[in-house]
């Protein structure tokens, strides 16, 4: 049986209700609205820890008909029987109370800025950079994610050297905070004569998108230039001045942006400046953190290689948590869901067991 922390789940429920009060008392709009949010958060957590009660609750009133000498004794089998069902389904709900109950990201439920670069491997490395993303965006179309590309740098070939894309929905962040990293791929280039194969790799980097209330951007904090759009959006840009390349000073973080509207680069380059010093000050956090404990899925450092494609085997290979899979045509059209869902598993048990060694010291 797993040690729930039962006045935490009391706190809850009593967190719960007094947001159901507040909410029915008809709060203003902007004020509703977040406590609308901290409800539907909380909503199947409370749900899970009153399931969990009642079925307690039942064991114990079963309990107390077997052990009393006056029960009918047909009264009695009849609660023998059903007792291991009802213990059975406890054991289930504390393995899910367990899992609903352990620390959440606050940056999960955000969506995400997808940054990905073309690294070692020349031009089979930017075409295998546009075969991710379009891997990462079928797998937005396929759970109603918004993909909008906000810079493209193209490959020689095909593909591209740089793209940065924002992913908008519930829960990008997510489903997709594992994916960074360098990912590496094996196969016969359409250009090699000779059959053999090449490795090359890309790196992928997801970061949460910043809110103006996540991270502060103070205006003597940043360096504004404007220059001539070339080159880096390749055939899409005019040659008007409208790229923009914002400096943030104390980060010494760099961000152009180089399509057509001058404006559309300052606001689009701000999100991504944001969403990069959010993600700063995440991993400096997160850093701090792992002084005691590091994940296995990995730190999410950019220079760690986490996955192998290796077309001519078929063969996709997570390093971080062994995972094999023979799939690599249905994970390029977008059907990553097996490798999302084992890492978030790994994650989570990762966290169970530090909880674990937190209660055990």
């Amino acid at each position: 049986m797993a040690t729930l922390p039962l006045e935490k789940m009391r706190e809850l429920e009593r967190r719960f209700d007094e947001i159901e009060a507040r909410m029915a008392q008809g709060p203003e709009a902007d004020v509703y609205v977040k406590l609308a949010s901290e409800y539907a958060e909380l909503e199947p957590v409370v749900a899970a820890i009153r399931t969990y009660g009642k079925t307690v609750s039942e064991i114990a009133d079963l309990d107390e008909l077997v052990r009393d000498g006056e029960t009918d004794p047909e009264m009695r089998v009849l609660a023998e029987l059903e007792l291991p069902e009802l213990e059975a389904r406890r054991n289930a709900l504390e393995d899910d109370m367990q899992i609903l109950l352990l620390p959440k990201d606050a940056a999960d439920d955000k969506s995400a800025i997808l940054e990905i670069r073309a690294g070692t491997g020349g031009s089979e490395a930017a075409l295998f950079a546009g075969d991710l993303f379009r891997m990462y965006e079928r797998y937005a179309a396929a759970r109603g994610w918004k993909v909008e590309v906000m810079s493209a740098s193209d490959g020689d070939v095909g593909g591209y050297k740089e793209i940065i894309a924002a992913i908008t929905g519930r829960g990008v962040f997510a489903r997709l905070k594992f994916e960074s990293g360098v990912h590496r791929v094996q196969r016969v280039p359409e250009t090699e004569s000779g059959g053999r194969i090449h490795t090359s790799a890309a790196t992928v980097a997801v970061l949460p998108e910043a809110e103006d209330i996540d991270i502060e951007v103070r205006n003597e904090d940043i360096r504004i230039d404007t220059m001539r759009a070339s080159g880096a959006g390749g055939q899409h840009v005019n040659t008007t001045d409208s790229a923009v390349r914002i400096t943030h000073i104390p980060s010494d973080i760099v961000v152009t942006q180089a399509e057509k509207s001058q404006h559309q680069n300052r606001a689009r380059g701000m999100q991504i400046l944001r969403a990069r010093l959010f993600d700063l000050e995440r991993q400096k956090a997160e850093s701090e953190r792992s002084a005691e404990r590091r994940s296995q899925v990995g730190s999410g450092d950019r220079s760690e290689r986490i996955r192998t494609y290796n077309f001519p085997q078929g063969r996709v290979t997570d390093h971080r948590i062994n995972l094999t899979l023979y799939k690599l045509d249905r994970m390029m059209m977008g059907e990553i869901d097996e490798v999302v869902d084992a890492l978030i598993a790994d994650h989570q048990a990762g966290l169970l067991a530090a909880l674990g060694e937190t209660a055990g010291a």
